[in-house]
């Protein structure tokens, strides 16, 4: 996984593939939801299972840690890219990302953001007190117009 620049802003799209909010009781129906849409965008049978593990790790972050509530949107515009935020208390970046070797199991975790960083092109975190967003890319063979 290459981390993009620090400036670097999600591809975006007129309008999103997919755009909605979630909860724990959603999870299903969102997973669902991505896995048609990225087969929709022509991403292959790995490549699907891949991307949809690491969008489902997020969406586990935000129920865990972000207030159990948040929002997820795909987007397509060359590549196709992810975006889930919430409004939870924010985390300090700086000891989980960037992590090249597998943490340590922990009764609180640790573990998502590397596995999402194993499955995705890219992984940009922005995060603060008003919440955390993330922003993945799928890891393809190609491009996508």
């Amino acid at each position: 996984m290459a981390n993009p620049p620090l400036g670097h802003r999600a591809p975006s799209a007129r309008k999103p593939l997919l755009s909605t909010s979630f909860t724990l009781a959603d999870l299903t129906r969102v997973r669902h939801e991505v896995e048609a849409a990225s087969r929709r965008c022509g991403l292959g049978h790995d490549e699907i299972e891949n991307w949809v593990t690491a969008v489902n790790e997020l969406m586990i972050n935000v129920i865990r840690h972000g207030g159990g509530r948040g929002g997820l949107r795909l987007l397509l515009d060359g590549q196709l890219t992810c975006e889930v935020t919430d409004h939870g208390p924010g985390f300090n970046t700086v000891q989980y990302l960037p992590r090249t070797e597998r943490p340590p199991l922990s009764e609180t975790g640790g573990m998502g953001l590397w596995v999402v960083g194993q499955m995705a092109d890219y992984l940009l975190v922005v995060s603060g007190p008003a919440g955390t967003t993330i922003r993945i890319a799928a890891r393809t063979r190609g491009t996508f117009a």
